[in-house]
């Protein structure tokens, strides 16, 4: 039997619903635990900078607005 264990975290809401919009699923819960599973099976996701680049585009993302 599968050990589960209850998370959370914070989220913007547009990338929430660009989520649900990509993974076809209408709840947030089933949305995130699909998109979880994508990444730990995705050979493609095994890149070390990965954070960093977020983290540039969302600091680019946030000068804009101001």
């Amino acid at each position: 039997m599968a050990k589960i264990m209850h998370v959370q975290t914070v989220l913007v809401v547009d990338e929430i619903e660009a989520l649900k919009k990509k993974t076809g699923e209408s709840s947030t819960k089933d949305a995130l635990a699909k998109a979880v599973h994508h990444y730990l099976e995705c050979e493609y996701t095994q890149v070390e900078d990965m954070w960093a680049k977020k983290l540039e585009k969302v600091v680019s993302r946030k000068k804009e607005e101001f």
